[in-house]
């Protein structure tokens, strides 16, 4: 008997997303399109500049009208949400989409204490008294670890360190209990003891409330450890997709062959240096018309100048030229006999 999938919590279809430049407009996203079911972890993954903060900024209208053109269809427990008045997507987010910025120092307000700022998102939301978000404050912070919530609830973010400040943030976006939580790269500059206690929150997270995650990242090691399905994000598009187990035990796109090929191995002889994708991502500016990825890719072939194929398996999809025929041989001259074995 088989488990009857979670309901679709959120619904992206054909998203695009364009700025308006001195020299016109340019595209940042490009057809993008996934979904996230209830209590499921789905990793975007990339390299900066990949489109994956500009993609969830724009579900969740934070990026500029005047400036910004997004296109496409999202919808958050089948309510369309693209396009909502202000005032309607404020009660959505923090209270049933909560995000958890890349940067905590800019995410706080510097004149306002850590307890004054968490008590202000419960308020918004909620109805209970100033006192009763206050003590609610000192809780959500002893929940994420703090050694002295009541302490730390008076403290200004420049008082807390980076992983401090980080937690708080990570409190923030609990006050509520939303259904779907977004964290843009919440690893980013911390060390790797705080990283684990970080992640360790994010997976209690969803055991206690069921909440979706929607985490942006670079690091393939922390996709490995956390997460249900993977999105890899090249150029404004999503270049492969599928399980996590399935993803790393059998890529198929040659910019996934190279992320996972920066993973320090875990056994076997110590590399010299550890592998690295040549080049740079391209700019919405200087984006080809085909294979964002051809101007970096050792296999490029002709026809990566136009839009490549969708190849697709039951769960598996990449946006490649390179066919199940050759893609064993090829994938295993970056990531050595693993590759070839998988």
């Amino acid at each position: 008997m088989t488990t009857p999938l979670a309901p679709v919590l959120l619904d992206v279809a054909g998203l695009s997303v364009s700025f308006a430049t001195d020299r016109g407009r340019v595209t940042a996203v490009d057809d993008v399109s996934f979904s996230v079911r209830s209590g499921e972890i789905l990793a975007i993954v990339g390299e900066s500049g990949s489109g994956k903060t500009v993609t969830l900024m724009s579900i969740l209208g934070l990026n500029d009208p005047r400036t910004t053109f997004v296109d496409g269809s999202v919808t958050f427990r089948g309510r369309p949400i693209l396009g909502l008045p202000d005032r309607d997507l404020r009660r959505i987010r923090g209270k049933d989409i909560a995000l958890i910025s890349q940067d905590p120092m800019t995410a706080l307000t510097p004149v306002h204490t850590i307890g004054w700022q968490i008590a202000e998102q419960i308020r918004a939301h909620e109805a209970i008294s100033r006192a009763g978000a206050a003590r609610r404050a000192v809780e959500l912070l002893a929940e994420v670890g703090l050694a002295n919530p009541a302490e730390a609830a008076g403290r200004y973010p420049h008082q807390l360190s980076g992983g401090m400040r980080q937690r708080a943030v990570i409190a923030m976006a609990l006050s509520c209990n939303p259904a779907l939580l977004v964290a843009d790269e919440p690893t980013t500059a911390l060390d790797v003891t705080v990283q684990a206690q970080v992640l360790d929150l994010l997976m209690k997270l969803r055991k206690d409330f069921g909440s979706a995650i929607i985490l942006i990242t670079h690091d393939m090691g922390v996709v490995a450890e956390v997460a249900d399905r993977v999105n890899v994000m090249y150029a404004g598009r999503i270049i492969e997709r599928g399980t996590t187990e399935r993803l790393f035990a059998d890529p198929w796109h040659p910019y996934t062959w190279g992320l996972i090929a920066s993973i320090p191995p875990l056994d076997g002889p110590r590399p010299h240096r550890l592998a690295a994708i040549p080049g740079m991502p391209p700019t919405p500016e200087t984006m080809p018309a085909g294979c964002g990825f051809a101007p970096r890719c050792r296999f490029a072939l002709p026809r990566c100048a136009a839009r490549p194929p969708v190849q697709r398996a039951p769960g598996r999809s990449a946006l490649c030229v390179i066919g199940p025929e050759d893609r064993a041989p090829r994938r295993a001259e970056i990531l050595g006999p693993l590759g070839d074995a998988a």
